[in-house]
Parts: C-alpha cells; sequence; structure tokens
C-alpha cells in the first residue's frame, strides 16, 4: 500500500505518478469474470528508507448477475523498506465459498524497525516533539492470522464469530544510528508501567462472537444505509467489548452522502497485556493494519498510535461528492472528494496510578525537573482526501489531515486503499 506520513520527527519525500491517458468511451457498465488493480508500493522515509513491492486487488465477479458485488475478493501486498522493515499480506473475502456464510481471512507477517509508541493513556503520556527520533519508537514483528465469519439471523441481522491469532516480538530500536538513545519503551520496563512478562511480546488467540445489522445499499462504497455491529473478544486472560455503528446518509442522491462512524472499544475483564492494547478488533479490514486512534484508520493526521488506552471511543464525520464519472481501460471509475472531521479519546485508562508516579524522563522542551501526567481530552483532526473509485469495488485513496492540538503532531498525508469506513 501506498503510505505516506509527513510530520516533524520524519521526513518524508514519495514521487507518485498516477497518470491518466485516454479515455475508454466503449468499457462494459457490468463486469464478469477477473479483474485486476495492480499498482506499486513506492515512498520513502528517513528512517526505514525505500519501500519497494507490489500489491493487488483481485475480483471475481462471475457471470456479473450479481456486480458490482463481487464472488471472491484477493488483496496481495508484498513490500520492503531498505532499512529492514517489511509487509506480507494476503487477504480473501467471499460471500459464496460457504454456504449462507460469509468468510473473511487475513494472514500477514509485518515487521516494522520504527514502530510508533507513545505511552498510554492519550494526553496523560506526554509527547515531546524535542525528544530524538526514535524516543517514541520500538521494533516489532507480528505475525496475524485471523479468520471471520457471518451468517444471516433474519431481516437484516446477522451473527458474526471469529478466531485471530497474534505472535508479537517487541523490543528497543535496533538501528545503528539509534543504538543507545533515550527510549520512552525502556523507560516504561525499567518504571513497571510494561511488565518484565510481556516486555517482549507474547502470543494470544483472540475469540470473536457478536451480531451485525446491514441496510447498506453497497458494502464497498456504499450512498445510503446502516452497519452496526456489537462483538465480545476474549482470551483465557481477557474480555472485551466493540461497538462500531456506520451510517451512510443520501444529501444529493448518488453525488453527495454524508457518512458517519461512532465507535467504542473497551475492557469487561481481566487485562490486556500492553501490545495487544491498540489492535481494534474489526470484522473487515479496510486496510492492512487496524491499530490505535492515530492514522490512516481512525484519526487521519494525528501521529499513529498516540491515543491508546483500556478503552478508546472516537467518531469520524465525512462529506463523499462524486464529481466526475469516466470510462478508462474499459473500466467504471468516478472521482470523488471526501472532506472529513474525526475525534477521539480514552476513555478507560490502562495504570493511570502508577504513570502519574513513574520517574520518567520530563520534557526536554520545559524547565520543570518532574514529568507530570496530563489531563485525557478529545484528539480532534480535519481534513480533505480524494478518491478514484473502480467499479464501485477498488478505491485508490488520499487523505491529508492535520490535528487540531500540536501535542498530536503537525499533519499526516496518507495514499492507499478504500475508504477508511
Amino acid at each position: 500500500m501506498l503510505i505516506i506520513r509527513i510530520m516533524k520527527s520524519q521526513k518524508s519525500l514519495v514521487m507518485i505518478l498516477l497518470l491518466i491517458v485516454a479515455l475508454d468511451a466503449t468499457g462494459q457498465k457490468i463486469k464478469k469474470g477477473w479483474n485486476f488493480g495492480p499498482l506499486p508500493a513506492i515512498s520513502y522515509n528517513s528512517d526505514q528508507g525505500f519501500q519497494y513491492g507490489a500489491l493487488c486487488d483481485i475480483f471475481y465477479f462471475g457471470d456479473g448477475s450479481k456486480f458490482p458485488e463481487y464472488v471472491h475478493k484477493f488483496n496481495v501486498e508484498v513490500s520492503r523498506y531498505t532499512k529492514g522493515s517489511g509487509v506480507y499480506h494476503f487477504f480473501y473475502d467471499s460471500k459464496y465459498l460457504l454456504k449462507g456464510i460469509r468468510a473473511t481471512v487475513d494472514v500477514s507477517y509485518l515487521t516494522d524497525k520504527m514502530m510508533d509508541f507513545y505511552g498510554y493513556n492519550g494526553y496523560n503520556a506526554i509527547y515531546d516533539e524535542y525528544k530524538g527520533a526514535s524516543y517514541y519508537k520500538i521494533d516489532r514483528r507480528l505475525m496475524r492470522a485471523t479468520a471471520d465469519f457471518q451468517g444471516k439471523l433474519g431481516g437484516n441481522f446477522g451473527w458474526a464469530a471469529g478466531i485471530g491469532y497474534y505472535k508479537y516480538n517487541i523490543g528497543t530500536v535496533k538501528l545503528d544510528q539509534y543504538l543507545g538513545e533515550d527510549n520512552l519503551y525502556n523507560e516504561y520496563v525499567n518504571t513497571g508501567l510494561i511488565n518484565t512478562d510481556e516486555a517482549t511480546g507474547g502470543t494470544r488467540v483472540e475469540l470473536k462472537l457478536g451480531v451485525v445489522h446491514d441496510t447498506r445499499n453497497h458494502e464497498a462504497d456504499p450512498s445510503h444505509g446502516f452497519w452496526s455491529e456489537a462483538i465480545l473478544i476474549g482470551t483465557t486472560d481477557y474480555l472485551k467489548f466493540s461497538l462500531v455503528h456506520r451510517g451512510y446518509i443520501p444529501v444529493a442522491k448518488e453525488k453527495l452522502t454524508f457518512a458517519y462512524r461512532l465507535a467504542y472499544q473497551g475492557g469487561l475483564a481481566g487485562e490486556q497485556p500492553f501490545y495487544m492494547m491498540q489492535n481494534l478488533s474489526s470484522l473487515y479490514m479496510s486496510q492492512i493494519t487496524n491499530e490505535g486512534l492515530g492514522g490512516i484508520n481512525s484519526l487521519r493526521g494525528v501521529l499513529r498510535n498516540r491515543v491508546v488506552g483500556a478503552g478508546v471511543a472516537w467518531a469520524n464525520l465525512e462529506l463523499r461528492y462524486r464529481f466526475w464519472d469516466f470510462k478508462f481501460l474499459g473500466q467504471n471509475w468516478y472521482l470523488a472528494l471526501n472532506p472529513f472531521l474525526d475525534a477521539g479519546r480514552v476513555i478507560q485508562y490502562y495504570k493511570k496510578a502508577e504513570m502519574e508516579t513513574a520517574p520518567l524522563t520530563p520534557h526536554t522542551s520545559s524547565s520543570s525537573t518532574d514529568y507530570k501526567p496530563e489531563k485525557e481530552t478529545l484528539h480532534m483532526s480535519a481534513g480533505l482526501g480524494i478518491k478514484a473509485i473502480m467499479n464501485r469495488n477498488f478505491i485508490i485513496s488520499a487523505e491529508w489531515g492535520k490535528p487540531f492540538d500540536q501535542r498530536d503532531g503537525k499533519s499526516g498525508l496518507n495514499i492507499g486503499l478504500n475508504f477508511i469506513f
């Protein structure tokens, strides 16, 4: 996936050529058989180096009788960074593999030598922009395999069940230029804010069970309808609850839609290890990662994983304006703009009392010798996106967002696939 993050601590330089040289007026309206949407995965940032690789959305429409709904969908990405990070991703989704049951499968191996870690509880964990480039980073490798299933209960209601396997390997940043630098993760381990038995990662198997309600007219690109899901997620160690409601309200038929998402995830019993808290449950992942508040999936423009706690709530509001329909390479395309407003916060704290007394390094930008957690409030951002949508299923997305508070970073630009909800 093409992803660019522009922040003060990370200089990004990406040259993207998106060339549309001709329009094909003879393209089919109904798609049949196999359709492929290949893209290069190319980017650069000073911490990870150049990204190189490829991704592809693959759709099978059968005889076209179900179009724009697909019979089978695959997404594959293989990409690497010159400094060692990598993405190896396979995704499959179908309502027709198993009779009467929708099956969604994800298998991914994700390595990140500069993974963001800003501590717990949002603003309670102070962000100091003057810290070194690796202070808010960890080295993380994640092996993830999930399988989710949905079936009918009656009307627009359905059941959902699934299983997820997560294996984390975590440590300090190992890049040579950052060895020996101060690091927040090390401070959390040394002060007990990260338990020693989970400091280097671990393995968890999560089970899911819940109900869904779906009245959308189209899944990947809805213009009216609603989707709600209430899911219990648990292991032998903890139980948490996820509630998500999405709405798509037509303002001007197919031209303008008001879309919103209201979501909550929080703990009901037990305590999650620190590395699982940023994992946001989803029955269908529109992006390769679905982690933390902040970044491409939740609070666009806010620092990635800036808002992590035992329980979080967030909202996304946007207008989707379809302004140009055309044919290209025999495919049905249109362009859309989506101005947006995002907001979220921690509402269930993790080790808050320990954070208030932990002897952490003070602000470098302050004369104070004490680390004093700040009050958690809403983290907000706003911005603009543009989409190029093929056959109402393959969606190329570019979104730029800016946070309202400098404690959440400067701004972020993300280029990838799909609407975030």
